[in-house]
C-alpha cells in the first residue's frame, strides 16, 4: 500500500511539471498533503503514538488543508489564473521531471540503504529536484513558493525514514512548516501583492532597500 501512495505521489510531480493552471497545483499540493498522511501512518507506526498523533495532525491539517487553502486566498485576493509562460517547455519539464525520477532511483540504488526505506529516498530526491526546477524555471512569485512546499514535502519523506528511530527530526519538520505558513506566505506573499498587480519575479527587480 504504501508504494502505491509513493508512485501517486511521484504522478503528481509529473502532474505539477506540465500545468500552468495555479489551481491545480494547489489540487496537487492538497493530494500531496493526503498522500503523505496515509505514508506516515503507514511507515511510523512504531514510534510513540503521541508524537505519531501530532506528526499526523501537522501533516492533514497544515500540509492538505490550511497551506492550499492560504494559497487559495492568495490568488483570488490578487486574481492569479495561471502561471505565465515558463523559461522551459510544458513538454520538456515533463521529460527532465521524468530524468528526475529515474536519476532519484539509481541514487536511491546506489546507497547502502535499508531495503524498505530505497522506495522513500527514491520520492523524497525526486521531490526535492522537482522544487527546486519549479523555483528556477516559473515566473510568479506564488509558484516559488509553492515549489518550495513541493521541495519541503521531500524533506518531510526524508524525516519519514529515520523517523521511527529520530522522531524529534519530524518534529523539527513540523516546525519548519509552521514558519513557512505562517511567516513566509503571510508576510512575504501578501507585502509583494500589495505592492504589485502582477507578481512576477521581474518586478523583484524594482524593490529599493
Amino acid at each position: 500500500m504504501e508504494t502505491i501512495l509513493l508512485t501517486i505521489f511521484s504522478f503528481t510531480l509529473l502532474f505539477i511539471g506540465i500545468s500552468n493552471r495555479l489551481n491545480t497545483f494547489i489540487r496537487m499540493l492538497t493530494l500531496q498533503g493526503v498522500l503523505l498522511f496515509g505514508i506516515t501512518f503507514l511507515k511510523l507506526t512504531e514510534i510513540n503514538w503521541i508524537n505519531l498523533a501530532v506528526i499526523l495532525l501537522e501533516t492533514i491539517i497544515f500540509k492538505s488543508i490550511a497551506i492550499p487553502w492560504f494559497l487559495s486566498y492568495i490568488i483570488k485576493k490578487n486574481k492569479i489564473i495561471r502561471e505565465t509562460e515558463p523559461f522551459v517547455s510544458y513538454f520538456w519539464s515533463l521529460i527532465i521531471i521524468t530524468g528526475f525520477i529515474i536519476m532519484s532511483f539509481i541514487i536511491s540504488g546506489s546507497l547502502e540503504l535499508p531495503k524498505d526505506s530505497k522506495p522513500e529516498f527514491t520520492v523524497a530526491f525526486a521531490s526535492l529536484f522537482t522544487g527546486i526546477y519549479i523555483i528556477i524555471t516559473r515566473k510568479k512569485i506564488i509558484t516559488h513558493m509553492m515549489g518550495y512546499m513541493i521541495l519541503e514535502n521531500g524533506v518531510f519523506l526524508l524525516s519519514l525514514t529515520i523517523g521511527a528511530h529520530q522522531p524529534i527530526l519530524v518534529n523539527l519538520g513540523i516546525l519548519l512548516d509552521i514558519f513557512v505558513s505562517v511567516l513566509v506566505l503571510g508576510l512575504f506573499l501578501n507585502k509583494i501583492g500589495n505592492t504589485f498587480e502582477e507578481m512576477s519575479i521581474d518586478n523583484l527587480s524594482n524593490l529599493k532597500d
